[in-house]
């Protein structure tokens, strides 16, 4: 039996961002969990399998995409998080990579960039696999 496609998480609290992305990440093969919020996000992540990467939007109602990421790492769950935002604020950069965020993108990007975002999110993603919450594989 061959694994599954990745599964990339999509956290945004605006429809047709997630839709959008959605369908550019499944056109790649990839397998998508849809969030409109951190709270719904970070509930499933009790599942056996964790997200590959997560693309979270800093802005939404209820949890803050910080606060999402601060959540991940407090149980210690081994989830690269690339930060999505359409704020123009420079200081944004340094707070997500202070925070443990594997990168930022500004609104509106490519589907090029967000690539490379996942790409360089899972390669710095500590010795670990998506496989459960220890990072170890499952199979």
């Amino acid at each position: 039996m061959t694994d599954p496609e990745p599964l990339i998480a999509v956290v945004d609290d605006e429809s047709p961002v997630r839709v959008m992305l959605g369908r550019v990440l499944r056109l790649a093969d990839y397998r998508v969990g849809e969030y409109a919020c951190g709270e719904d996000f970070l509930a499933s992540l009790d599942g056996a399998q964790l997200p590959l990467c997560a693309i979270v939007d800093l802005h939404m109602p209820g949890l803050s995409g910080f606060e999402v990421q601060s959540r991940i790492r407090a149980a210690t769950l081994k989830v690269p998080v690339v930060f999505i935002t359409a704020s123009d604020d420079p200081g944004l950069d340094r707070s997500a990579l202070a925070l443990g965020g594997r990168g930022l993108l500004r609104k509106p990007f490519s589907s090029d960039q967000l690539f490379e975002a996942i790409v360089s999110a899972v390669g710095q993603r500590d010795n670990g696999n998506a496989g459960d919450k220890d990072g170890n594989d499952s199979t």
